[in-house]
């Protein structure tokens, strides 16, 4: 297996390098970072241009002529109906650029990869029964995930696969699909047909146990995903749209999670709810039993039950998706989107010498950095005769759960001091103020609402919430690290 994953990747490589002129293709070799190559860009009149992710490398000074894109061009063949072309057996993509006679004046040209063992974090979902929905925004890797799943799914669990690939991203261009969908079956969206049709054909003549889908963004298509999913077929599909927040206030797409109507309930029936008389509930069961928000580049919030999320959602209850990520090479199952050791701790200024405060960071080389949005925080340090005269921001702090810190020996030896403590989390240690939580405890009882108290540490949080339950209250802990907190609600607990 790994010895076929080399030769293919030698076999893209190459692919990729034979579209250009000689002369630009040694250039490109002779750089010798293929495996971090993004793009090569030719605009007419300008240097050639080759892309990484931390630089741009002009691959000479003369610019780019007319012939030369017009030999890329003959060596691809045509563009289709999005203005790119594909090498066969690939996943590269070869973009134009037009002017207003129609000819091609530009040329990106953006490699293309299968990432292997990206799905290794939602694998049990993946080899699961339910259907799946991904969200989130372009360039996160939806379509990698997609193609993963198909890999998976048709090689490791022998699932009949059928792949829906509209713009050739999933299983690249040409007739015969890129390696990386595994023994998945592809079905290209011919020109003048919807991509609908083609998934209710992949349905009715082939017969499969899973459809793949990239990218619903029509009605229509919504629709066709509900009679698949009423046929018994399960769906592992992507849609426009960062959040299940964006879906549900998405006309267009409402039916992927339900669908949402206006319902009128009875006067006692409002009244035992606490509601006004007419709510919005959800229509019907999601076509989409599993809903999973990309937040990042391995990074991702999992609803394990749409139906249930949505009618929290509506309800205004507070929903708590579970988190997954690769760090360390183990997955984390709970809140905990980055590594506590890994993210750095940022100090927001207030009244002091940044310079000194920026020389102690370096000196002591510590993952601490200073930010100039204060929502950005975890710790204000301030001068302590600035800070009083800033009750407001005091208090702004405290609601959203910012530690606040005074320094006072203004010296480069005073901020070396505390930045050490701050390394070594001497700085977060905190005890509970009893005294303040009850008084919030006793507004929630008084005043019956729940309340919402500032961000806290773990320990911190669970020192709240046995408090809590002396009362007999019930609390929940929600939110992601560092801004996780509790509510308390006036319900009697458990």
């Amino acid at each position: 297996m790994k010895e076929n994953n080399i030769e293919q990747l030698e076999f893209e490589k190459e692919a990729f390098l034979s579209i250009f002129p000689l002369e630009l293709k040694l250039k490109i070799k002779e750089i010798n970072e293929f495996e971090n190559l993004i793009e090569v860009v030719l605009d007419l009149g300008r240097k050639p241009e080759a892309r990484f992710p931390n630089k741009t490398i002009y691959l000479r000074e003369e610019p780019a002529s007319k012939e030369e894109i017009e030999s890329i061009i003959y060596k691809l063949g045509v563009f289709d109906r999005d203005n790119r072309a594909g090498i066969e057996k690939t996943l590269h993509r070869i973009s134009g650029i037009f002017n207003r006679k129609n000819e091609v004046i530009g040329l990106t040209c953006r490699v293309g990869r299968a990432i292997y063992g990206t799905i290794e974090p939602l694998k049990d979902i993946i080899k699961g029964d339910k259907s799946i929905l991904l969200l989130g925004k372009p360039g996160v890797g939806k379509t990698t995930l997609l193609r993963e799943a198909a890999r998976v799914l048709s090689e490791e669990m022998g699932k009949r696969v059928i792949v829906v690939d509209t713009s050739n991203e999933i299983g690249g261009d040409g007739d015969i699909p890129h390696p990386g969908i595994g023994n998945a079956r592809r079905m290209q969206v011919p020109f003048g047909k919807a991509q609908e049709d083609v998934m209710i054909e992949a349905v009715e003549n082939h017969f499969p146990e899973v459809i793949i889908i990239d990218e619903i963004g029509r009605i229509e298509e919504a629709k066709a995903c509900r009679t698949i999913a009423e046929r018994g077929v399960r769906l592992i599909a992507t849609a426009h749209g960062t959040n299940i927040e964006n879906l549900l206030v998405n006309p267009t797409l409402q039916d992927l999670i339900g669908g949402i109507t206006a319902v009128t309930l009875g006067d006692e029936e409002a009244i035992r709810r606490g509601t006004q008389k007419t709510i919005l509930e959800r229509k019907s069961p999601p076509t989409f039993d599993v809903l999973i928000e990309i937040k990042e580049r391995g990074i991702y919030a999992i609803y394990h039950d749409v139906a249930d999320t949505v009618d929290s959602l509506l309800r205004e209850f507070p929903v708590n998706p579970e988190a997954r990520s690769v760090s360390d090479k183990k997955i984390i199952g709970n809140l905990t989107f980055q590594a506590e050791s890994e993210r750095p701790i940022k100090i927001f200024p207030l009244g002091i010498n940044t310079s000194y405060l920026e020389r102690a960071i370096h000196s002591v080389n510590s993952s601490v950095e200073i930010v100039r949005d204060l929502n950005n925080a975890d710790i204000i340090l301030a001068n302590r005769k600035v800070l009083e005269r800033k009750s407001d921001l005091i208090d702004f702090a405290k609601r959203i759960g910012i530690k606040i810190d005074t320094i006072d020996k203004m010296s480069l030896k005073g901020f070396k001091e505390y930045i050490k403590k701050v390394k070594d989390k001497k700085i977060f240690k905190s005890s509970l103020n009893y005294d303040e939580l009850e008084s919030f405890i006793r507004k929630v009882i008084e005043q019956k609402t729940r309340l919402e108290l500032p961000a806290e540490s773990d320990d911190i949080l669970q020192e709240e919430q046995n408090f809590v339950s002396k009362f007999g209250l019930k609390s929940e802990i929600i939110g992601l690290k560092p801004n996780r907190r509790i509510i308390i609600y006036p319900e009697k607990g458990q």
